[in-house]
């Protein structure tokens, strides 16, 4: 099928620290971690406050980005993450067939961000922790806020009025 695309974004927090595997195959590490993220709104019929949480499994095979989060994540950990949606079957203890589904990030795709500020033994150190090979990225700051975030106006940037102002050519 051409023209398809896999591609999943998260920002949660770490429901417990990442848990790290090793392939009996391969002798590849694994990190493991599980996400929630929530959404809440007013029930219209009683004008209650609900709230829904979902868990996402989340498994990373690149390495850099997995000694990043073995060494900088924590439960609670607020972060953002990019990779892709895949199935896994296996058989539970009793025997059972069992699929579960997973966010992946690969070892060539992927993008991992800590949203929080390194606080207490979290994070330790100096210097950025960008990767340069393979386009991995995993930053302690936030990225920065989208333009439309509702609220009040003004003090924005004019796409039109500042790219039309003394152009060179």
């Amino acid at each position: 099928m051409a023209g398809s695309v896999n591609k999943v974004i998260l920002v949660g927090n770490l429901g417990r620290d990442p848990e790290v595997r090793v392939m009996q195959q391969s002798g590849g590490r694994v990190v493991s971690f599980s996400i929630a993220t929530s959404e809440s709104w007013n029930d219209r019929a009683s004008g209650e406050r609900k709230e829904k949480t979902q868990w996402h499994r989340i498994a990373i095979f690149n390495e850099k980005l997995g000694e990043i989060a073995e060494k900088y994540l924590r439960k609670g950990s607020k972060v953002y993450v990019e990779g892709q949606l895949e199935s896994r079957k296996y058989t539970d203890k009793d025997g059972a067939e069992r699929e579960t589904f997973e966010v992946v990030l690969g070892k060539f795709k992927g993008e991992l961000t800590l949203l929080d500020s390194r606080q207490g033994g979290g994070g330790g150190g100096g210097g950025g922790m960008e990767d340069e090979g393979g386009g991995y990225q995993s930053r302690p700051a936030a990225r920065p806020a989208p333009a439309k975030q509702g609220g009040g106006g003004g003090g924005g940037w004019d796409s039109k009025k500042d790219l039309d102002d003394d152009i060179p050519f």
